[in-house]
């Protein structure tokens, strides 16, 4: 006959799990059997389960190697610089050594990122960049395909060979050999994320943008296509960012460069790295695969289109 019963409180997880254990004795004070109770506080349960659910719902960007392509100015810039703060060891590289130093001295620990200079038209220096990167840095699991370019002739009747040639280079050729040669790492551990940052142009190609533009974002939108149905079976997103007008310097090879008012209205390069930013830290289960993102006021560009067309702008 159990003739005594004494108990043990401990708190295993402090106000949201508590848990009691029932000791039985005999008369002689001999432990026979025992019972453990749990209760919950509510209140306490839920905010541990909020907590916990914010931790499930995005994904970590410490530990991981990043390189962003023309991060010297504009969107990759504003992009390596929040990677860093992050966490994230963050590679740049484009074809201006001071620009992308200055890129570095803007992160939190200059000494935690690394710069290469390189012409990404160049299929031989850009896989010769991949080839010193693994060595460097081990594998990159996240590259940003950013770097671009824009002539000055957008007009399809006066465009030439070499202009129309070194657009499409820069923005297809480019990321295309990059990619390729940094998939193997990737595919390796089962896990990475290849951003390209598009334009606008590439779903609704225009005047403005140009014709090579126009042409060459909208085959690099086909290629990320192609590329996502092959490698998300390796854990591999793939997500492209159809960005409009963005106040960078990019503008300035325009026909007619925007001026001070136009461009007040215009979104602003870490607007773009907000998106991006949000894309890689969302659960690896999901994977934004494109994203179109304007100006919330619009402008007029008729003065814009009249002298992409006029063949004396050019």
């Amino acid at each position: 006959m159990w003739t005594a019963m004494t108990f043990q409180i401990t708190a295993s997880l402090p106000g949201v799990c508590n848990s009691k254990n029932i000791e039985l004795a005999d008369a002689k004070g001999k432990s026979t059997r025992s019972f453990s109770f749990r209760w919950y506080s509510p209140f306490a349960l839920r905010t541990a389960y909020k907590v916990e659910r914010t931790k499930s719902m995005t994904t970590d960007l410490g530990q991981r190697v990043a390189l962003v392509t023309g991060a010297g100015t504009g969107i990759g810039r504003a992009i390596a610089i929040d990677l860093a703060r992050a966490g994230t060891k963050v590679l740049v590289c484009g074809r201006r050594r001071e620009l992308l130093d200055q890129t570095l001295n803007k992160f939190p620990d200059s000494s935690a990122g690394k710069a290469y200079t390189v012409d990404l038209t160049d299929p031989a220096a850009t896989e010769q960049l991949a080839a010193d990167i693994n060595k460097d840095s081990g594998d990159v699991d996240i590259l940003i395909n950013n770097a671009g370019f824009s002539s000055k002739i957008r007009s399809a009747r006066h465009i030439g060979a070499e202009e129309w040639q070194s657009v499409m280079d820069v923005n297809t050729l480019g990321p295309v050999i990059l990619t390729k040669s940094l998939l193997p790492g990737m595919i390796k551990q089962q896990r990475g994320d290849v951003i390209m940052i598009s334009s606008l142009a590439g779903l609704r190609p225009n005047v403005m943008a140009g014709a090579a533009y126009s042409a060459a974002k909208a085959a690099a939108r086909a290629y990320m296509e192609v590329l996502s149905s092959e490698v998300r079976r390796h854990g591999i997103r793939c997500t492209t960012i159809f960005p409009g007008e963005v106040d960078t310097p990019i503008l300035d090879n325009r026909a007619l460069p925007p001026d001070a008012d136009a461009r007040a209205t215009m979104m602003k390069a870490e607007d773009i790295s907000a998106v991006v930013m949000t894309a890689l830290q969302l659960p690896h289960r999901a994977t934004v695969l494109e994203l179109s993102i304007g100006a919330t006021e619009p402008r007029d560009m008729s003065a814009d289109i009249k002298a992409a067309l006029d063949k004396e702008q050019h």
